[in-house]
């Protein structure tokens, strides 16, 4: 019997078909173009002379030698650039009695971190720029620094930046009501405290910018390794006072972000500035010291929770503690509240209970900003989670998978809302659970564990459930303030020789958005994939939109892009049936042919189709208009957010002598609702994995008591890299949303949600028999040693 027909055995079928990015080849043969790579007439170099101190008064400023040196053009304090700039704060209306400084691109009479920019040199080279800024005398009287979170909380502590009242950026809590009730009566509670080191994005390419104003136009134009081109247009306009069409921004090829490159760092606003000054294209691309102290960084967290279970293992209850250190501000726009709102709303969200309590506090230090990063809040709210659900299981008495699958949201219980009050549409928890624990061979891998465990050696395994947040809707940062887009647009277009143009407003930042655009617009459309070009990241060119943030570019970008696509043929169907005098009904379009649905039978042409309508359109009937440019756009209705699911599963091997972990093989099963592409899932998920194991047990960015970090180079600051890398193996399941045609999801955070959780819990398993146990990320040797008494 002949099997059915899948989704992929039509013509045109690409969503849901593995296939190469149309601009591989172009990358690898060198031909990237990035800001670094861009040369414009009489363009000028930036370098930047930034404090040692992590917390100073600027008591003056001497530029008088730096002036006279050989190609220095211009020089700039924040008092230059306080006169064309307007201040701005990171604080978002939706989070209550939030504050933050003001901030301007350089300071006018404090400092507050180490490595902040204090003075701009703009010179004809970038070595020259260096050379001036080195004679740049600044006179700093120091302040106390302030770095620990418990001694910014502490009545009458020393405040990290003189324009706040105290230290406190933002306090919540969410309290579903009677937790210390449930506590007091349960028959198990298990607690925990976790630490979560900072660490940052470490891209391929650091943040670069290359500013050009025309003031013989009032034009801006700046390229800008960005995800998010349309946000920048907006807030070049407003700080600098432009009209928002002379701001152009271009995306060119990224290295990489991560969410790093979202949001607003001095040096660019002080690029920006620069440009305007001079009157002349003025570039500037942090090293790698230089991004270590001003970069973002993320995840530097302490919580605190415990967790309820009745005699049978049945969760009832959690309560927990989030403090986290920001920096001496909250980034711009975006916040840097949104990751420990997101940490306290995402713990617990796979399991089934109603008793939540749940206190955030969000703390300044003199530090460099923290603010989102891949998976913003993902992995700590999952580590607590996961953690506590292992410490609860073995007071049960239960194995991890059986104490899961007891107290996970069941597959037929959807919808469904968590105790934090987050809205599920339909998750498949049982399913991946399932799943991976065949894939893992759980079974086997526990008899291996054992066996070894009799020669000496200790291998543990560690599983972890997660829940992450896309697409998210206009209420994520609209109702906040911030004119930060939730929809995305798409023009298409067929051009006179048949060929098909699709300009969306979703950002390639080497994720692979070109490909899957391309993927939905030629199967949609029906036409062939490489006859559609795709165009992204220009405010000049591509329609506006929220571009590439919080997994949104396949489930908004590309649902507008599906939906564009899908008016565009009903156009063309519209045309070629007033040509042929036949109904549009009895039409399709398959690979670039207008056929007759019944048999498939050949009418003509698309190229002919474009040639009629743009050169003879006199031969078409009277009143028709040809359209063969469709604009569309979309934002999410129904569901705040997309919610996406998923467990992973990690197998490592402890040196108990030395503390080394060895990750041996880790497990992940996704899913992202409707998959366009599996190569580009399985690419995001694999190297999300990699950036959580990075967490877990390498990357982590160390301060002394002076608010110096310590290990701001890549000698000193661990990554991950592939020798130390396992096999990651991954299976897919497939939910689709129901407030899409397309159905997709997000899946570019899965893996960095969970890996750093099932890491813990498998070194956790691993020195249980020590009756150790380890709380603190990353796992390194020393901390792993200490947990086992040895040091």
């Amino acid at each position: 019997m002949n099997a059915p027909l899948s989704r992929l055995d039509r013509p045109n079928s690409y969503i849901g078909r593995a296939v190469t990015r149309p601009n591989a080849m172009r990358l690898l043969s060198g031909r990237g173009r990035f800001v670094s790579d861009l040369v414009l007439p009489r363009m000028l170099h930036a370098a930047f002379v930034r404090s040692p101190y992590a917390h100073a008064r600027i008591t003056g400023i001497d530029t008088a030698e730096a002036a006279a040196m050989p190609g220095v053009r211009l020089i700039a304090t924040g008092a230059d650039l306080a006169k064309i700039c307007t201040p701005w704060t990171g604080t978002l209306d939706h989070f209550k009695g939030m504050k933050s400084s003001p901030q301007l691109p350089l300071p006018l009479d404090e400092v507050v971190w180490a490595g902040q920019a204090v003075v701009a040199v703009v010179a004809d080279t970038r070595a020259a720029a260096e050379d001036a800024a080195e004679a740049v005398l600044i006179d700093f009287e120091e302040l106390a620094v302030v770095g620990d979170i418990d001694a910014a909380r502490a009545e009458g502590a020393e405040r990290a930046s003189g324009s706040i009242d105290d230290n406190i950026c933002f306090k919540t809590l969410i309290d579903a009501g009677a937790v210390d009730e449930v506590f007091a009566g349960a028959a198990h509670v298990v607690e925990t405290e976790l630490r979560f080191g900072r660490h940052t994005a470490v891209t391929l390419e650091p943040r670069s910018i290359l500013a050009d104003y025309d003031p013989s136009e009032r034009q801006l134009t700046v390229h800008h390794a960005t995800q998010t081109p349309y946000q920048f247009q907006d807030l070049y306009s407003r700080h600098f006072g432009l009209a928002e069409a002379r701001v152009r921004v271009i995306a060119p090829d990224i290295g990489g972000s991560f969410g790093m490159k979202l949001h607003v760092y001095h040096e660019d606003m002080a690029v920006v500035g620069l440009s305007i000054l001079i009157g002349r294209p003025v570039r500037y691309v942090a090293d790698r010291i230089e991004a270590f102290v001003s970069d973002i960084h993320a995840r530097d967290h302490r919580v605190r929770a415990r967790l309820a279970t009745d005699a049978e293992g049945t969760i009832l209850a959690m309560d927990v503690d989030d403090v986290t250190g920001v920096g001496a501000f909250s980034t711009y726009p975006r916040t840097s509240v949104v990751e420990g709102n997101q940490v306290i709303r995402l713990i617990g969200a796979p399991y089934r209970f109603a008793n939540y309590r749940a206190g955030l506090s969000v703390v300044f230090q003199n530090k460099v900003q923290t603010s989102q990063y891949r998976a913003v809040g993902h992995p700590i709210a999952c580590a607590v989670t996961e953690r506590l659900v292992d410490l609860a299981a073995a007071e049960a008495g239960l194995d991890p998978f059986a104490f899961r699958a007891k107290n996970l949201i069941s597959d037929d219980a959807y919808p469904a809302t968590s105790a934090t009050g987050y809205r599920f549409e339909k998750l498949s928890h049982e399913v991946c659970l399932a799943r991976l624990k065949a894939m893992m061979d759980y079974d086997g891998l526990r008899l291996d564990q054992a066996e070894a465990r009799t020669r000496g050696v200790h291998r543990g395994i560690g599983i972890a459930t997660f829940v992450e947040i896309t697409n998210p809707s206009p209420a994520f940062y609209g109702i906040g303030g911030a004119h930060i887009s939730a929809q995305d647009g798409a023009v298409v277009k067929i051009t006179p020789s048949g060929e098909v143009q699709c300009l969306v407003s979703v950002t390639e930042q080497g994720q692979g958005t070109e490909t899957i655009i391309g993927q939905i617009v030629a199967e949609k459309l029906g036409v062939d994939r490489d006859r559609v070009k795709v165009i992204t990241g220009d405010t000049d060119i591509t329609p506006h939109g929220g571009a590439t943030w919080a997994c949104r570019g396949a489930g908004i970008g590309g649902e507008t892009a599906f939906q564009a696509a899908k008016a565009l043929k009903r156009n063309v169907l519209g045309i070629a049936a007033a040509i042929l005098q036949a109904r549009a009904d009895d039409l399709d379009l398959i690979d670039g042919q207008v056929v007759e649905q019944a048999g498939g039978a050949p009418r003509m042409s698309l190229a002919e189709v474009a040639r009629i309508a743009y050169f003879r359109s006199d031969i078409l009937p009277p009143g028709t208009q040809a359209q063969l440019t469709v604009a569309h756009h979309f934002a999410p209705e129904g569901y705040p957010f997309a919610f996406t699911n998923g467990i992973q599963g990690c197998h490592v091997e402890v040196d108990v002598e030395t503390g080394f972990v060895k990750v041996l093989k880790h497990w992940v099963v996704e899913d992202c609702g409707t998959i366009i592409n599996p190569m580009l899932v399985d690419e995001q998920v694999r190297g999300g994995v990699v950036q959580g194991l990075g967490a877990a047990l390498f990357e982590e960015c160390l301060y002394d008591d002076n608010g110096q970090l310590t290990n701001g180079s890549l000698a000193d600051y661990l990554v991950p890299m592939a020798c130390e890398m396992p096999d990651i193996v991954i299976g897919h399941v497939e939910t689709p949303t129901k407030d899409t045609e397309l159905g997709a999801k997000g899946c570019g955070e899965a893996g960095t949600a969970a890996a750093s959780a099932a890491a813990l819990n498998a070194v956790n398993d691993a020195i249980a028999p020590f009756e150790a146990a380890i709380g603190r990320i990353p796992m390194t040797p020393h901390r792993i040693l200490r947990a086992l008494g040895r040091v």
